[in-house]
């Protein structure tokens, strides 16, 4: 099973989500650490490649996310979770996009430092 490191405040964040929300996201990652590919498994637009993933749960009425990486070899990094609040259909807030990106090279470092 591979490890999973919350980067910033992103298991603080989903701490605050409805429970049965993180019972569902919770539920996603357990599949993820095991190799697994959830069925609410997208492509975060806007990084190459597939680096960076994300996990959907609706729930109420609103849409929650957890984003992710799993190319640094064996850990799954947790790199953001928010409720979704963009009015623009599916379209990620740019704030979001550039907080993931800073949370990124930021599980870099951490993953290079061993």
């Amino acid at each position: 099973m591979k490890p999973v490191v919350w980067v910033g405040s992103s298991r603080k964040d989903l701490k605050r989500f409805p429970g049965a929300v993180q019972r569902g996201l919770g539920r996603a990652l357990l599949h993820v650490q095991l190799g697994g590919a959830p069925h609410n498994l997208k492509k975060l637009h806007g990084f190459s490649g597939g680096r960076v993933l994300e996990v959907v749960e609706d729930h109420d009425g609103d849409t929650y996310r957890a984003v992710y990486t799993v190319k640094l070899a064996g850990v799954v990094y947790v790199l953001h979770t928010f409720q979704k609040k963009s009015r623009k259909g599916s379209e990620t807030p740019h704030h979001d996009i550039e907080l993931i990106r800073r949370r990124l090279a930021e599980a870099e470092r951490i993953h290079r430092r061993g």
